[in-house]
Order: C-alpha cells, then structure tokens, then sequence
C-alpha cells in the first residue's frame, strides 16, 4: 500500500498483491486503513476485488461500497473491466452511474484516476 496526495486529496492506494476484497468486514479493514493514514479516498486495483463483485445480483459490490461511502471515503476501482462491462448491462449502467458521482469511480488505471481527481475535487 501507498499513500499519494493528489490535487489535495490523499489517496492510498492498494497494491494488487493480498488478500481479495470480498465482504463487508474487508471494506471495514480498508476504512481503518484509510482512516489510519488519514486518506480520503481508497484506490483499488480490479485483482483485489472478488470476481462476484461484478456480479451486482450477489450484492457484494453494493455492500462493499455503501460501507466506504458511510464512512465518508471515496473509492476508485482501479484496472480494466471492459469486458465486464460489455458482458452485463447492469454492470454497465452501474460503472456509468458510479462514474458520474463523486464518491465511487471505476477508472482504466491511475493516470485517469489523476485526471478524474483533478475535474472532481
């Protein structure tokens, strides 16, 4: 893991290595990290996620997320899911809903994550 400040907003960032992020006591793990490194939004990279997170009919993605945003934390999910998204119309009209927020975003890699920091602050 690694903490950045980017356009004002500390970020930390998971790395793809570990354990996968699967259930609501994983989000609470990754609120007390970000809470202990006083980050305001959780980056995390597309091979930490569960696959049935992208199975919106399981709830994980809902409950994972709800929990963050509670807390008042920004979450990116960070990686390609193109094919995902091409698979499952609910999948993709959640990413666009998500993207058009501020709180939960599903970018390419951290380069758009950068740019979507900086029009969203």
């Amino acid at each position: 893991m690694r903490i950045d400040e980017s356009t004002g907003i500390r970020v930390l960032h998971l790395t793809t290595e570990g354990a996968p992020i699967s259930t609501p006591d994983d989000a609470t793990d990754l609120i007390g990290d970000a809470w202990a490194h006083h980050a305001e939004l959780v980056a995390v990279p597309v091979e930490r996620l569960d696959p049935e997170f992208f199975d919106l009919s399981t709830g994980i993605a809902g409950e994972i997320t709800q929990k963050l945003v509670n807390y008042r934390l920004r979450l990116a999910i960070v990686g390609d899911i193109a094919t995902r998204v091409d698979a499952s119309t609910a999948l993709h009209d959640y990413v666009w809903e998500s993207n058009r927020g501020t709180q939960v975003w599903f970018v390419a890699d951290e380069a758009a994550l950068e740019e979507k920091l900086a029009r969203r602050r």
